[in-house]
Formats: structure tokens, C-alpha cells, sequence
């Protein structure tokens, strides 16, 4: 038997929905299948690799994707991980569910920072969140 499909959605797949795969990845590997994609991919973001790496989650070999690529119908679950990306979300053929999970933008917020360090502070603190969050995924499923 397959392992449910979860694919975290956001706008650019350079962020918020690479820590939420690489966190439902470390945590929940065994029951799940991660993925994620953005409506408009541009690249990894090096300071989501850099406050994944601080927690010890791996995610520098993770590609950013289109969700193009996943509307075969061979999801079970979509989470949209940003308010732009749930606005925008395509409808998936199939059963997957979709479901809204919102968090800040990290780039966004520290796009005034003077330091780097200050900028990580940012990415650690929704790094965080998506963490909790991907701690109780159960409690979104059904």
C-alpha cells in the first residue's frame, strides 16, 4: 500500500512549502510521501536551507517545482502554506483535499534587515511554526 501524497503549496516553492516538505520529510517519512511546488517557482531560498540546517533538517537537494506537475490527480492532500498561492490554487483532479495553513513570508519580513543574523531570526521563527504545525498534521487529516 502507497503512502498518502501530501504537497505544500506556496507561491514561489522557495520557502514556506521547502520547510514544510523537509519537515513532514524528518518527521512523519514513514507514513507520508512530501512534497511541494509553487504557482510561480523560482529557486531555493539559501536562508530556508541555512535555518532548516540550524534544526537538522536537510533540505539543500530539494528542487523548486511547478505545481504543473502535480495535477495528474495523484495527490491525496494539497496544503496551501501562503494566503497568494491558496488565492490561486488550481483545482486538483481526484480526491486530494485542500486545506489552508497560512504563515508569514520570511523574505517579506526581512527584507529591512540590516544583518543576515537579523534575517535568520525571520526564517527561524516561521521555521518553527511550520514545524509545530507539521507535528500535528494528523489533526488536518481525515
Amino acid at each position: 500500500m502507497s503512502k498518502p501524497r501530501i504537497l505544500f503549496l506556496c507561491t514561489g516553492n522557495s520557502c514556506r512549502s521547502q520547510m514544510a516538505e523537509g519537515w513532514l520529510r524528518q518527521l512523519h517519512g514513514e507514513r507520508f510521501e512530501s512534497l511541494s511546488a509553487g504557482v510561480d517557482p523560482h529557486g531555493m531560498n539559501p536562508l530556508a536551507i541555512k535555518a532548516m540546517a540550524e534544526a537538522g533538517v536537510d533540505i539543500s537537494g530539494q528542487k523548486s517545482e511547478n505545481i504543473d506537475l502535480y495535477l495528474d490527480g495523484s495527490l491525496d492532500y494539497v496544503f496551501t502554506v501562503c494566503d497568494r498561492a491558496h488565492e490561486s490554487c488550481p483545482l486538483f483532479p481526484g480526491d486530494a483535499k485542500v486545506i489552508h495553513v497560512g504563515f508569514d513570508d520570511p523574505p517579506r519580513l526581512a527584507a529591512s534587515a540590516a544583518t543576515e543574523e537579523e534575517a535568520m531570526a525571520h526564517y527561524r521563527r516561521v521555521r518553527d511554526e511550520i514545524r509545530d504545525f507539521v507535528q500535528h498534521i494528523d489533526g488536518y487529516l481525515n
